[in-house]
């Protein structure tokens, strides 16, 4: 059962060292850290990362975590992944986790996990969202309390110094979306989980799939929902989110 859920950018900007000298996302780095220190403070079974990637994979073992793909050199970061016992030897080229869960993977270990983490990395190429939501309903299934750290970001096409071409729909879509993410009541969620995937992927969104796995690991289940932070600072909306599932009431005796 899902017992929290955080919502951290997928940038490699997100870590101290990746950018040089320059400082830069101080405040969404606080925000980050904050959520994923809630995340470890929850104390939950296992923790299960959900990022976007180039192919819809699960990562069970141990992880070598980089990030390379972004043509940063690991020795110059400021934090420090996941501790890998002896044994486990070189990685294999497959459980190297593409950017976005490397970064939440690094932001976990910096909070302080040092439990099993679970990596589900997804892709845009889904005509519906049900396949994705199934799989964040199974993620959670059973009685474990499972902690989510999902991380993506919102439209690249945002505003005229955006990475991408400016694109007119990109700053309604993410007001919407933003608001969404901070009510986190069932209504939210259904226009959530309505998102065209195909817009989402011409305003160069990365959270669109990740979110898909979260909606479906929350189901219609109370949560309280906070937004920590909102920036974008370079054209592309960060945003830090935490929804926490609300214990039921406790039922005593089977009578009627």
């Amino acid at each position: 059962m899902l017992a929290i859920a955080a919502l951290v950018p997928d940038t490699a900007l997100l870590v101290p060292g990746a950018a040089g000298r320059a400082v830069v996302l101080r405040e969404v780095r606080a925000a980050a850290i904050d959520a994923a220190g809630e995340v470890v403070r929850s104390l939950p079974d296992r923790v299960v990362v959900v990022a976007p990637g180039a192919a819809d994979r699960t990562i069970a073992g141990p992880c070598h975590v980089s990030l390379a793909a972004a043509g940063i050199d690991d020795a110059v970061l400021g934090w420090v992944g996941p501790a890998r016992a002896p044994e486990d030897g070189t990685p294999e080229d497959g459980t190297v986790p593409a950017l976005g869960a490397s970064v939440a993977l690094l932001l976990l270990a910096h909070a302080g996990w040092t439990g099993p983490v679970t990596v589900v990395e997804v892709t845009e190429d889904h005509e519906h969202g049900e396949t994705l939501r199934a799989r964040g309903a199974g993620v959670v299934a059973g009685t474990d309390r499972v902690a989510l750290v999902v991380a993506g970001s919102l439209s690249a096409r945002h505003g005229a110094h955006a990475p991408h071409a400016e694109d007119e729909r990109a700053a309604p879509f993410d007001t919407a979306m933003i608001a969404d993410l901070a009510r986190g009541d069932v209504p939210a969620r259904r226009r959530l989980a309505a998102i065209d995937a195909g817009l989402a992927a011409e305003l160069v969104v990365t959270a669109w799939a990740p979110v898909q796995v979260l909606l479906g690991a929350v189901g219609e289940a109370p949560v309280e929902a906070e937004v920590l932070d909102v920036s974008a600072p370079y054209g592309v909306p960060y945003v830090v989110a935490v929804w926490r599932a609300v214990p039921g009431p406790l039922v005593i005796g089977g009578g009627r």
